[in-house]
């Protein structure tokens, strides 16, 4: 690797809100979102209003969910956001009505360039229609949609779209077979 030539790291051009605004949701993020000691989950559906969420009703949110921007965050109805859930969405987040976000899931709209010196930021945004079960300990990379009712099997990773009414599995995710409802 040659050292002389890197650029120095500068991804100022991102801009995701004002610095009050991101330090004052730092903190209520890590009071009443990331901790256990909060199990009340509407109002922690409030708190993210209050941020500019757009949330949907009957929403669930379990303990110790991290929330990067609220502001970027959009929630239709009935849905299930599970324990350790973390969204880290530099990009929108649009989650679908009657969604599952199971337990230890990342859903991860920021990437970096490896192949620039400058290691330039990428940001992507992430669609779950309505729907969509996102299995335990998953990742969902940026710019990925995955389509209505499609599921995503514990512990793997989505870097592509995820086709509507499929159970999808592996790293990267493939379709295994079709998603059956009674």
């Amino acid at each position: 690797m040659n050292r002389t030539n890197l650029k120095a790291f500068n991804n100022d051009w991102y801009q995701p809100g004002g610095k009050i605004k991101i330090l004052i949701w730092y903190f209520c993020n890590l009071l009443f979102m990331k901790s256990g000691w909060m199990p009340f989950s509407n109002l922690k559906v409030q708190l993210l209003r209050m941020f500019g969420a757009k949330v949907g009703k009957g929403v669930l949110i379990k303990p110790c969910v991290n929330i990067k921007y609220p502001w970027k965050l959009e929630i239709g109805d009935h849905t299930w956001i599970g324990e350790n859930v973390w969204i880290d969405n530099l990009g929108e987040v649009k989650i679908g009505a009657h969604c599952c976000i199971s337990q230890g899931t990342l859903l991860l709209c920021g990437n970096h360039d490896y192949k620039k010196s400058s290691f330039d930021l990428i940001i992507r945004n992430i669609t779950l229609e309505d729907g969509v079960w996102i299995g335990g300990n998953c990742v969902v990379t940026g710019g990925v949609t995955a389509k209505s009712h499609s599921v995503l099997a514990a512990g793997s990773v989505a870097s592509k779209e995820l086709s509507s009414y499929m159970i999808h599995r592996g790293s990267p995710a493939e379709p295994i077979k079709k998603r059956e409802i009674a």
